[in-house]
């Protein structure tokens, strides 16, 4: 029933009328708008982040020749999107997943090199079957030996095996098709990309290319591979090239320098010949950030390079290059951990008058499954046949055709990472740039938010400000920025802040790590603990010697929340400051310890895991660093 009313006309007048006069206020006085020039909201006129975006730069589907020849047939572009955006995915082994909470972008990364052989060998296509050696790797795919014929591919070196432009081409075009899909700007970023794979000798050297673009620039070109060239320089030439022909935009982003045996930020070109102007400022320019944390192994510090960081030993992947097929060494390790080259890049800069190794910090999962996972609790594996399963901790990722010591094993691997990106907007372009301008962090896997700013006149009090982020930009920079030349008798100053991840573990402690080079060229490092949680104390040497304790109970796999704090903050003025000495200033998050994938296996399915596994874990965030140049 709808019930009707009717005003009299009299009262109905008298309404119009009201309504139709100008308000008045006390003492007659009339309401007038506010002038244009004067708003009210203070946001209008913002141009700096207030949120924090988290994606995944590192994801590959079917499409890659390794996860698809290998057997991952179910995952490609379209299903790892949906993942991403929160739907729930059946995984390769037929296991329904689903993400806690969506990502906010995700690149799919499948590999340049043969792209689409394997959905081509899923079809049959007559390109694959007329090549001696594609119909080959077509049988064993066919008769159950996929992981056979990887290996065949992996070792197989940077000549191409067999060629099919159309193949790539088509590929590339579904790829950026998905893409194009699924993007949805202000509320899910698909960038469109891909890998170069070049590990001459097995040792790693591989690159994320981004696009900044759409599919119209996208499909202009088809992916650089390792087969165009291994060489680093090359890639750059490529993407120098694109831009000329589209006016489009890309950036690279190197990972894993752990599985390089050395190679990763070696001193010389591929070739082996001296740097030049051009070879420092091309890596300057298109290498803004380096992966540093990702399933195989996380690329921070080393206890042999840093043995005053008693967290230098977290996610260590070290005994060989990415195909076993040499042992490491130690001289090797000072040209594979980022800490070590950001120390270098500031003597480089010295030769060079550019920093080479002047990159922002970031993580994300290369894993091969199409399933963005790196939560402890819910990690799909690095590939389809490390997927949860009771045998999963015994299975073999990669298997040296040299020495099986030398195999990567699941054990060896960690549920990591994630990138964190602080920008306006959800959107290709206002991610891209802030990943390039290096306003971005990496985690181990876990959603915690860090914010960090270095200025020269910041106080303990603006700590306690409702505008932290504005007193940051109005007053400093925020990671990835730099400080030019120090004021007469002031040091830098830094406010950080970190938040857990909602259901995340608590926070140990914040970290400043600092790197400078010397008036004799030689570079240090030093670690400050900057706030920590509970009644410790940190000591004069700027160090906290009290750990956080642990709360995990392995054989169930959780932990409480008694300890650490979800939320700390520091304001740090650097006690050892030389204005006269270039620096570096990054900051690290430690989390406390909580189950590792490991711990969650052995509950699940009821397993006794081997003596001496890895069950718990201090997840970690590692932020773009703040550079100080006296120049």
């Amino acid at each position: 029933m709808r019930l009707q009313f009717t005003l009299p006309a009299s009262l109905s007048v008298l309404l119009l009328a009201v309504l139709a006069s100008p308000i008045t206020l006390a003492q007659g006085a009339k309401f007038e708008p506010a002038p244009k020039d004067r708003i009210y909201s203070p946001y209008p006129a913002e141009n700096f982040p207030r949120r924090v975006y988290f994606g995944d730069t590192h994801l590959h589907t079917s499409y890659s020749t390794d996860a698809g020849m290998a057997g991952q047939e179910k995952v490609g572009p379209e299903e790892a999107y949906r993942f991403a955006k929160g739907e729930v995915v059946e995984s390769q082994t037929g296991q329904k997943a689903r993400l806690r909470a969506p990502l906010d972008f995700l690149v799919v990364a499948d590999h340049a090199e043969l792209l689409g052989l394997a959905p081509f060998i899923r079809k049959s296509d007559p390109s694959v079957l007329n090549d001696p050696l594609g119909k080959k790797w077509h049988d064993m795919v066919k008769a159950g030996k996929g992981y056979d014929a990887f290996i065949e591919w992996l070792n197989f070196g940077s000549e191409k095996p067999f060629d099919s432009p159309e193949m790539t081409k088509s590929a590339w075009g579904e790829i950026v098709d998905a893409a194009e899909k699924h993007n949805q700007p202000g509320a899910f970023t698909a960038f469109i990309g891909f890998e170069w794979t070049s590990h001459p000798d097995g040792n790693n050297l591989h690159r994320v290319v981004i696009f900044r673009d759409g599919g119209d620039k996208a499909k202009q070109v088809v992916p650089f591979s390792a087969y165009d060239s291994e060489a680093p320089e090359e890639l750059w030439k490529y993407m120098d090239r694109y831009e000329q022909s589209t006016g489009g935009r890309m950036l690279a982003i190197p990972h894993n320098g752990n599985l390089s045996n050395g190679r990763f930020f070696e001193k010389k070109k591929f070739d082996g010949s001296k740097w030049d102007r051009n070879y420092v400022e091309a890596r300057a320019k298109r290498e803004p950030l380096v992966e540093i944390t990702q399933a195989k192994g996380t690329g921070e510090a080393h206890p042999y390079l840093s043995p005053k960081d008693e967290f230098a030993d977290f996610g260590l992947l070290d005994k060989t290059n990415l195909q076993g097929s040499a042992p490491k060494t130690n001289d090797m390790l000072a040209n594979e951990y980022a800490r070590e080259a950001l120390k270098d890049g500031l003597a480089l800069q010295e030769t060079y008058g550019t920093n080479p190794f002047k990159f922002g910090l970031i993580g994300s999962t290369d894993n091969h499954t199409g399933l963005a996972t790196s939560a402890e609790n819910n990690w799909f594996g690095k590939a389809h046949f490390v997927e949860p399963s009771p045998e999963r901790y015994k299975d073999v990722l990669i298997k040296s055709l040299v020495d099986p010591n030398l195999n990567i094993s699941a054990v060896d691997l960690q549920a990591s990472g994630l990138v964190a990106v602080w920008a306006n907007e959800n959107t290709r372009p206002a991610l891209f740039d802030a990943m390039e301008r290096k306003e971005a962090y990496g985690t181990s896997g876990t959603r915690l938010q860090v914010r960090v700013f270095g200025g020269w006149d910041f106080s303990e009090d603006d700590l306690a400000s409702s505008e932290f982020a504005k007193i940051g930009y109005d007053k400093g920079v925020p990671m990835g920025g730099d400080l030019k030349r120090a004021p007469n008798g002031k040091a830098p100053t830094f406010l950080v802040r970190a938040i857990r991840e909602v259901e995340g573990g608590n926070l140990d402690r914040i970290q400043v790590v600092k790197g400078w080079l010397d008036k004799d060229g030689k570079t240090h490092e030093r670690i400050y603990d900057v706030a920590v949680s509970g009644d410790r104390k940190i000591d004069s040497s700027g160090r906290c010697r009290t750990a956080v304790g642990n709360t995990v109970n392995e054989a169930d796999a959780s932990f409480t929340n008694t300890i650490g704090a979800p939320f700390l903050q520091a304001y740090w003025k650097d006690p050892d400051f030389n204005p006269e000495e270039k620096a570096f200033y990054y900051i690290r998050v430690l989390e406390i310890p909580t189950p590792t994938w490991l711990a969650h296996d052995a509950k699940y399915y009821g397993l006794k895991m081997p003596k001496g596994t890895r069950l718990s874990s201090q997840e970690r965030a590692y932020t773009s660093p703040i550079w100080y140049n006296p120049s």
